[in-house]
């Protein structure tokens, strides 16, 4: 009878196991620190991602062009994205260029000849331009739709509670795959081994 040998090491099951484990860790903290980077303001994060429509910020800025804003502490000579009161959340994005953040700021497009009718203060400022991308403005946009941001969750959380297979059930169990445990198996070997030089009964 042919036997089917479990040759792997000592250790191996518990050692995929934690190999696993630290893979699944490096990626939900990945996922973490990317939602915690991009987390759009409008589902209560941080970052604002706008997408420049008009020539009012060239040459910085031109239509298409993607600027990813941060929440801070403005400065003259920041560029920054506000909601000016009384214009159902429309944004503008302008530079800085005189004021403060109690009072009022003074703003103005880098490619206009005069400043904003609008005196913005911090609670009006949504963030301040961090990064530009140019051209990509509508793939940013689609990017921080809370509906994408649902389907990244709901993906995440089915990952994370999808029905382990069977492969690794037998892990948990310290199962071989291939290997079977056959009744009697070891004692008829030892029979066969015992017999080995033994002398038979002369016949009769």
């Amino acid at each position: 009878m042919d036997r089917q040998v479990d040759t792997a090491a000592p250790g191996a099951h518990p050692a995929r196991r934690v190999l696993r484990a630290v893979l699944q860790v490096l990626f939900y903290g990945a996922v973490v620190v990317a939602g915690w980077l991009v987390w759009p303001t409008s589902l209560g994060g941080c970052t604002t991602l706008t997408v420049v429509s008009g020539h009012s910020m060239e040459p910085t800025y031109v239509t298409g062009d993607l600027v990813v804003s941060r929440c801070g502490d403005p400065q003259v000579g920041d560029v920054v994205v506000y909601e000016p009161e009384g214009y159902g959340g429309a944004r503008v994005i302008h530079r800085l260029i005189g004021g403060n953040g109690t009072a009022g700021w003074q703003v103005q497009g880098d490619n206009n000849s005069w400043i904003d009718p609008f005196s913005p203060t911090n609670d009006d400022v949504v963030g301040i331009a961090r990064v530009h991308v140019p051209k990509v403005g509508l793939v940013g946009r689609s990017v921080m739709s809370p509906l994408v941001w649902g389907s990244l969750i709901v993906i995440a959380i089915g990952l994370f509670v999808w029905p382990r297979g069977k492969d690794d059930e037998d892990d948990e169990a310290g199962v071989t795959p291939g290997a079977t445990d056959v009744p009697g198996q070891v004692d008829d070997a030892h029979l066969v081994t015992s017999s080995v030089g033994a002398t038979a009964p002369p016949s009769s």
